[in-house]
């Protein structure tokens, strides 16, 4: 597996599809609100498989908040969600953030705690999925 972390505009052709594929096919979240402004502005990451095929993304925005994590079937339970996620904080490390946030979605709680996330707050809905704000200090 390889991760290449860049900008929207180096990334967009592989990270878009895998989006689509996980939010707005799978889960059903409305295309129009999958893309939005601040794709042009976040630090991207998309993972590869050996084959070259693209299987993950993820973006960091400009206020440490990670998002857009995406991994397609065959990369699941694989590691990869969690070698993105990790690529992303490094991003945020070497940007100087002193911690990253995210919105989870509330299954995917347990998969944050273990990369060092502590829930923080109340359920909430978002694109109509529950989700937990998570937080991590960085050293």
């Amino acid at each position: 597996m390889k991760i290449i972390v860049g900008s929207w505009e180096a990334l967009r052709a592989h990270a878009q599809p895998i989006r689509f594929e996980v939010f707005v096919d799978e889960q059903k979240v409305p295309a129009e609100i999958e893309l939005d402004e601040m794709d042009a502005v976040c630090v991207h990451a998309v993972a590869y498989a050996d084959d070259g095929a693209p299987l993950a993304t993820g973006r960091l925005l400009p206020d440490g908040h990670v998002g857009r994590m995406a991994v397609l079937k065959p990369g699941r339970g694989k590691g990869v969600g969690g070698a993105v996620l990790q690529a992303l904080i490094g991003a945020a490390r070497e940007r100087g953030d002193s911690e990253v946030i995210l919105n989870a979605q509330t299954h995917a709680e347990k998969f944050y705690a273990a990369h060092g996330f502590a829930r923080e707050g109340e359920e909430f809905m978002e694109a109509g999925i529950p989700h937990i704000t998570m937080r991590a200090a960085l050293a």
